[in-house]
């Protein structure tokens, strides 16, 4: 039904992964402002609600105070200094995650107009695992794909083989 409707490979790839492993009759508190991936899962059936812009590293009442089961965090975690924080106050029982991964051949993204638009951290997949683990997470699921541009170089080649983003289903330990 939502096959080849979106503006971004990611997009599929993340829904069928959410649908694969959660249900819509979860609650999900969804980590970041309302963005087009939230109405996006909001339009495919999911009870969804976004954290308010709090900074993630300092606050973390929303977490703490939700009543959510489910926890989704698309490509949040690499802004934070120490995102570790903020997974060990999660309360719900399953997490949803996705992080764009280190390149060997690119340097971190960082935007030259926005100053929280930033990466701190791009993490391995093993890196990631290891974070996730040592927050009281256990790994259920992990699916990995590329992000191939349509520019011509060395680098927009290298992209069409490697890994760009790692999504992973977690429950808590």
């Amino acid at each position: 039904m939502y096959e080849g409707k979106y503006p971004h490979k990611r997009y599929r790839i993340t829904l069928n992964f959410l649908k694969k492993h959660i249900s819509k009759t979860e609650k999900l508190l969804d980590l970041g402002v309302e963005n087009p991936f939230s109405e996006i899962m909001k339009t495919a059936g999911y009870a969804v609600e976004n954290t308010g812009g709090e900074d993630l590293d300092l606050e973390f009442g929303t977490v703490q105070n939700s009543n959510a089961t489910v926890i989704t965090a698309f490509e949040i975690f690499e802004h934070l200094v120490a995102p570790f924080n903020v997974l060990q106050e999660i309360k719900a029982d399953k997490l949803v995650a996705s992080i764009p991964m280190r390149l060997w051949f690119s340097s971190a993204y960082r935007s030259k107009t926005d100053p929280w638009d930033r990466h701190y951290h791009e993490f391995e997949d093993w890196q990631f695992d290891w974070l996730l683990e040592k927050a009281g997470w256990k790994i259920v699921a992990t699916t990995k794909w590329t992000n191939p541009t349509k520019k011509i170089g060395i680098r927009p080649l290298l992209r069409y083989f490697t890994n760009r983003y790692y999504l992973v289903y977690a429950e808590r330990t």
